[in-house]
Parts: structure tokens; sequence; C-alpha cells
């Protein structure tokens, strides 16, 4: 090849080019095949996480699922961290989830040590068929999954043939025999090259591919194999930059986790290793089957030892990210089933506490939209769009549970009420439709440097003080039925009316006379036109106060 660099007869150009195509390809398939499987699941990873995380025992088994569904254990902690960050799920649930995740991770590398590296472009044309050739939705997910688990084996023998000729490299059987001596080597190098890759199961079959080729020995390939799972944390500590304190609590126990466990294993690692040798042995493994067991059998053993002490690792992490924890719970507290059965009256008044909640809700998060407008801080925003979140939560899981409760008999007061809860719970979600447009209205602001007048600033904040407190009356009139707070959110959603008119025509002069420019004006007469629209349904909650007395 001209131009190619030879050292001691090894064409060094083609091993690297060979090496990183390869490991490009292998990323490629590995992302692609975890994505085909995602499509296939839908939303169902979530509710699975979500739903069957009750104890840590079964948030074990859900991170384990979800993480061979998507083939990525690092892509699990990254949702995991996202619903602790959404109040979804308690830190300990979340460590339940890792150490899950953790094992689930290792199916990568068993499917790595099955023989099928010859067979990888057959099935990546296999997928392309699918993929290319057919409509349903079904047929091309489960191509787009075939085509990334051809290109994972066809990258993987690319990488393999890369990676033949550094066994006659000096420099690396002298590092080799460096990783072998000191094994803490071996742990740096497997943490710095995932850290680098992000993705434990690549770094983790290129250690396949190396053991495969004879280029490193067992006592040097499992410290890097410790050192890979470490490494594989830190997609998730990433994930918690700028989260709640929750989040990066969970983020942190992941680390905390995997170093413990590295540390274990390396104190045992003269034991570990032997043991690894008699069972390659006794059922007759090749190499790449040897590293996943190694794999294997370290993350599953790492979750058995350090299960039973999941409060201790939730007060150790407690303590090391001090902070009040901001996330907001979003799961309702008030609905339990057995009410509708036995007593419809009593689930009726477990609903309306709940409605009360949401109200809470939309309150706070307009109250935090209002900060952020004022101080652009965007912890506010956050908040505001946590908020926003829960609120469509709670609108579906109300929404089921009156829909449930129709079904049974219920007086006419109640049938009101029942009505009245329903009609109620739309207008709530809708505010937080509401406030969700005006955080993205100050962060269109704040990204293209719009400047808003004092007196434009001045009006904006009298209109959304004025619809704060409306809000506020409207959730205050449905908890007691009260005809004159009813009456008096009526005349405040008036009044509401009034400053958006008042205030519009008013920028539309100061826009003539040029003290205020284009976007500034699309950007405040959108913000008012959002908060006459929340007093709108801030009126419509009353109505359903003042409905109820008429009749």
């Amino acid at each position: 090849m001209r131009g190619a660099l030879f050292v001691e007869g090894i064409n060094v150009q083609e091993m690297i080019f060979q090496f990183v195509g390869g490991l490009g390809i292998f990323l490629f398939g590995l992302k692609y095949m975890g994505d085909g499987l995602q499509k296939s699941a839908g939303d169902r990873l979530r509710d699975i996480l979500d739903k069957f995380t009750t104890n840590p025992f079964m948030g074990v088994l859900a991170g384990m699922l979800v993480t061979m569904l998507i083939q990525s254990s690092s892509g699990t902690t990254v949702l995991t961290v996202g619903l602790v960050n959404a109040g979804f799920m308690t830190l300990r649930q979340a460590i339940g989830v890792i150490m899950g995740a953790n094992i689930g991770t290792t199916v990568t590398a068993f499917i790595i040590g099955i023989e099928l590296k010859e067979y990888g472009l057959p099935i990546l044309a296999v997928g392309a068929l699918l993929l290319f050739f057919f409509k349903s939705k079904k047929i091309t997910y489960l191509g787009q999954t075939l085509f990334g688990f051809g290109a994972l084996f066809y990258g993987l023998k690319l990488m393999s043939n890369g990676m033949k000729p550094l066994r006659g490299l000096e420099a690396f059987q002298d590092l080799t025999v460096s990783m072998s001596d000191q094994p803490i080597l071996g742990v740096v190098i497997g943490t710095l090259f995932t850290v680098v890759v992000q993705s434990s199961s690549a770094t983790i079959g290129v250690l396949q591919g190396l053991f495969e080729q004879g280029a490193i020995d067992i006592d040097a390939a499992i410290p890097v194999l410790f050192g890979d799972n470490i490494g594989t944390t830190i997609t998730a500590v990433l994930a918690a930059i700028g989260a709640s304190v929750a989040a990066k609590r969970a983020a942190f126990t992941h680390v905390i986790f995997n170093v413990v466990g590295t540390t274990i294993f390396l104190i045992l690692l003269k034991v570990y290793i032997p043991f690894i040798e008699y069972l390659r042995d006794l059922i007759g493994l090749n190499e790449a089957m040897t590293i996943a067991f190694a794999h294997g059998i370290f993350n599953f053993s790492n979750m058995l030892v350090q299960f039973p002490f999941i409060g201790a690792l939730a007060y150790i992490v407690t303590k090391l990210i001090p902070g009040e924890d901001t996330a907001v719970d979003q799961k309702p507290k008030h609905l339990d089933p057995i009410f509708i059965e036995q007593s419809p009256s009593l689930a009726l008044d477990q609903a309306k506490e709940e409605v009360m909640r949401m109200g809470d809700f939309a309150y706070k998060g307009l109250e935090e939209t209002s900060h952020y407008l004022n101080n652009h801080q965007r912890k506010h925003a956050d908040m505001a769009l946590q908020y926003e979140e829960a609120l469509n939560n709670l609108d579906r899981n109300i929404t089921e549970y009156l829909v449930s409760l129709s079904s049974y008999s219920l007086t006419e007061l109640e049938s009101h009420k029942h009505s009245a809860l329903i009609d109620s719970v739309r207008d709530i979600e809708r505010i937080g439709d509401h406030f969700e447009n005006l955080v993205e209205l100050v962060d269109y602001k704040i990204s293209n440097k719009v400047h808003l007048t004092e007196q434009a600033q001045e009006d904006l904040n009298d209109m959304i003080n004025l619809t704060l407190i409306t809000v506020k009356q409207a959730m205050k009139a449905l908890e007691t039925m009260d005809r004159e707070e009813a009456l008096a959110v009526v005349q405040k959603e008036n009044q509401i009316d009034q400053y958006e008119r008042s205030y519009r025509k008013k920028h539309i002069l100061r826009m003539n006379e040029g003290v205020c420019t284009g976007p500034a004006g699309i950007v405040f007469v959108d913000i008012i036109s959002n908060l006459e629209r929340i007093g709108d349904h801030a009126v419509n909650i009353a109505e359903e106060v003042l409905g109820g007395k008429q009749n």
C-alpha cells in the first residue's frame, strides 16, 4: 500500500483503519439494533420502569429487561435518571434498576460470544430487505433490528481482523504484561476507553476480540473488563448535569456501585481468574464466551453482594450530594381503585383531592414561569416544565379513574360533581399547556436577545400576577364550592381580558413610535394571549361551581 506505515513488519495504517472502521460499524449496529428494539417496544419501556419498580427487587428485574431490549445499560440508566428527575421513581427504586441494568448489558457480550461473525453480512442484507421493501412498521422495526445485529457482527469481524497483528507488536506485549502484573492499570485503561467510546458493550467487544486473537491474556483482560463497567457510568453522570438532586444521586449511585464492585473483585482477583479458567475448561467455552461469562458473573455477583445494602447506598449518596430534592412527585396519591367498588361517594372525594393537588401544581407551575420571565434563571423553567409534565400525568390518571367511576350508580348531586371534576381536570391541564408556551416564549426571548421595554415588562408582571390570583381563587372556589369565590373569579377574568386589550394597544403604539422592535412585539403579544387563555380556563372552573349552585 502506497504511503503505508510499517512497524515490525505490520501495516499500521491498515490495522488502524480496520479497527476504527470496524468499531464505528459495531457502534452503529449496536445503536441501530437498540433503536429497532425500542421502537418495537414503544412507550412500554418507560411503563416497565414506571410500573414495575414498586420495590428494589422488581427494579432489578425491570432494569435487566429494559437493558436487554435497548442493548445499553447507559440508555437504561439515563432513562432512570429522567424518571427520578420527573418524580416518577424514588432513589431506592432507581438503585435497583441500575443494578439490573448492569446485568442486562452482559447480554451483548453473550451475543458476541456466539460464533456469528461470518454471518454478519447476510444478516445485514436480510435486515435491509425488510427495511426497504415492506411498509408495515412492525416489519421495518424488525428489519432495523436485524440490520443493526448484522452490522454489529460485521464491525466485530473488521475489528478482529484489525487487532490480529497486535499480538506481534512488542510494545503491546509489554503493555499486556504490565496489565497482568498491575491490575489497576488494566482498570484505568478499561475505564478511559469506555469513557471515550461511550459504550461498555463496544469496549467489551474489543476485549473479546483481543482475547480471541491471543493479543491479551486473561490476567490482563479481566481488570480491563472491570474498568469498562466503571467507564460506562459517565453517560449517566453527564445526563444528571443540571438535573434534580435526586437524579444526581441516582447517577452517582451507578458510579459507587461499579467502583465498589471492582474493588471487591480486585481483592479477590487471585481467586476469580482461576475460577473463570476452571469454568472455561469445564463447559468448553470459546475465548469470546469466556469474557462474556467473566462479565456476567462479575455483574450478577456484584448485584447479589450490594443488593442488601440498597438502603445504605441511598443514605451514602444522600450525604455525599446534599440538598433538598426539588423533583415534583408526579404520581397520584389519592386514587385508590378499591374505593370505586366499595364506596363510589368516597372515590369521588378522593378524585377531588387529586384534582385540588393538580390545581396546586398548575398554580406553582405558573408561578415558576413568572420567576423565569423576570430573572431568566433556568431552574425556574425546569421546575415549570416538571409541573407541566405532572399535570399531563395526573390528567390521564384522574380521567381514567373518573371514567371507571362513571359505570357505578351515583346520585344526581354526585353525577354533577363527577361531571364538574372531569371538565375541571381538562381546564387545569390546559393551563399547564399555556404556561409551557410561556416558557418557550421566554426561551425564544433569551436566545434571540429580544429586549422588552421597562413598561412592557411592568405590564406583563401586572397581568401575570392577576392571572396567578385568578387561578388560585378558581381552585379555592372548586374546593369549597363557594359561589362568592366563583363570582370573584369571573370578575377577575374580565379584568384580565381588559388588560389584554389595553396592553396590546399600548404595545402597538410603542412599536409605531419605534420604542419597541418587531420580535419584541410578537413575544409580548403572544405572552399576554397565553395569559388571557389561562384566565379563560380559570373562569371555566369557576363556572362549574356556579352551575352546581344554580342546579
